[in-house]
């Protein structure tokens, strides 16, 4: 594409350069070749970035005072915003490649325009493959699922039966979308456990990126929802009828357990643990290891906007640093009295 077309598309200012110049890709700066793009945010960034072999540098308004030799030099108000949009219109595009012979298709499967099916990948009965999509290979979808437009599913994949998948999702490898959920009625007689009806469905939203061997439970009677835009890092795991806003962060090693809300625009940053019916509110914030109790709700209520909650039962970090400076007091002041 050329630096006129991402302008176009992305908005922004040409500062200098012009507007043909044909961009390839996006790289780091000490790697990045005359036809690739980079961005710069602080002086330091924006001195390494000129003095690189790239052919365009992206930076904030007015970063560059003086002449940036041969660059091309596009202004933007979020530079890594801008450089990252424009990783995603450059990447290139695999052509479709059809249906695999090794492929297994059930009856009544629909399958849109310019799709792909791998090898080995299993599509059950009256599943519906949305145009642009592609399956790869040893993926498993279960009969009735619906994927949406332009997603990627990666190899190894398994989709259970009662999933719907949105448009422009992407599913890496060894993720599990739609078991059942961990749900047990226990007999006070027997001790023996029986497991809840798990019936319900799980609903994945529009541009949802789910990270490797995660898995999201169906629900039991009623549903699981992962919102729009949400972005799921690798082994999280979110029981069964959660609902997960809009725009929410999970990071590794995350568990929500059954019957919670998260907020949208809600951080969970990594081993974030949270227990049974509770509620995350929109836009908190957990530091990694944060633990919030069954039944229990967090809310950014009172507390600045950017506030980091830690420790379990999770609460703002200034304060959990306050107490350990309390009990580590408290412990110098025994091991002397000790002493004495």
């Amino acid at each position: 594409m050329t630096l006129g077309e991402l302008v176009r598309v992305l908005g922004g200012k040409l500062a200098q350069g012009s507007l043909q110049y044909v961009i390839d890709g996006v790289d780091a700066v000490d790697t990045a070749s005359p036809s690739d793009l980079v961005f710069a945010e602080e002086a330091t960034s924006v001195a390494n970035a000129l003095g690189s072999n790239a052919g365009a540098v992206v930076v904030k308004p007015g970063a560059i005072a003086t002449n940036a030799g041969q660059k091309c030099i596009v202004e933007a108000e979020h530079p890594r915003l801008w450089f990252a949009l424009a990783g995603k219109l450059l990447k290139p595009v695999q052509p479709p490649g059809g249906v695999h012979p090794t492929a297994v298709v059930g009856a009544h499967v629909k399958l849109g325009d310019d799709i792909t099916i791998g090898p080995c990948a299993v599509i059950g009965d009256y599943a519906r493959i949305s145009a642009g999509t592609r399956i790869d290979a040893g993926a498993v979808i279960g009969a009735g699922v619906q994927i949406g437009e332009f997603c990627h599913i990666y190899p190894r994949v398994a989709i259970y039966s009662g999933t719907e998948v949105g448009n422009w999702v992407t599913v890496h490898a060894g993720a599990v979308l739609g078991a059942d959920g961990f749900g047990y009625v226990r007999d006070a007689e027997s001790g023996a456990y029986t497991q809840f009806p798990q019936q319900g469905m799980l609903v994945i939203e529009d541009d949802v990126e789910i990270g490797a061997n995660s898995t999201i439970d169906r629900g039991a009677l009623r549903e699981t929802r992962i919102g729009r835009g949400t972005k799921i890092d690798n082994l999280v795991h979110v029981g069964h009828n959660c609902e997960i806003g809009e725009n929410v962060i999970l990071v590794a090693l995350t568990g929500i357990s059954g019957s919670s809300t998260v907020g949208s625009g809600a951080v969970l940053a990594g081993q974030v643990g949270i227990g049974d019916h509770a509620h995350i509110g929109p836009g908190v914030i957990l530091g990694g290891q944060a633990g919030v109790f069954t039944g229990k709700t967090v809310t950014t209520e009172g507390l600045k906007p950017g506030t980091v909650l830690w420790g379990t039962p999770a609460r703002p970090l200034k304060q959990v640093l306050r107490e350990q400076a309390v009990l580590a007091r408290l412990a110098k002041g025994k091991r002397e009295g000790n002493r004495e």
